[in-house]
């Protein structure tokens, strides 16, 4: 079964960090990227990665936000990708998704909420 799995959301105090995981299975992932989508709004793109280790970012992130692999030695193929985000404001709440790219491919998410 082709699956992406997102994990580690939570409530969290503005200026704290949270590691969301995504775990891929099922099918060989050239990239995987997340979003994220605040109330109310689409789902904008945040960070992703490829296999071989390329990443990218949305302005609004860089710094705060960190994309990397979390694979078993040897990993050739993507099977978790983790976001390492620090710095946290409200402005970062919403449901975070990973997306094989340039598939339709999404995990159900993982909700972040940022709030004092």
């Amino acid at each position: 079964q082709v699956q992406l799995v997102e994990s580690g959301g939570g409530l969290v105090k503005p200026g704290g960090s949270l590691r969301l995981s995504c775990a891929a299975s099922g099918a060989t992932f050239a990239a995987i990227d997340w979003y994220r989508q605040a109330p109310g709004n689409q789902r904008d793109g945040v960070a992703g990665i490829d296999t071989r280790g390329r990443i990218r970012y949305a302005d609004s992130m860089k710094g705060r936000f960190t994309v990397s692999r979390d694979d078993p030695p040897n990993a050739v193929q993507l099977e978790r990708v983790v976001l390492q985000m620090s710095s946290l404001k409200s402005k970062d709440t919403g449901v975070y998704f990973c997306n094989a790219r340039d598939t339709s491919i999404w995990g159900r998410g993982t909700q972040v909420t940022v709030s004092s």
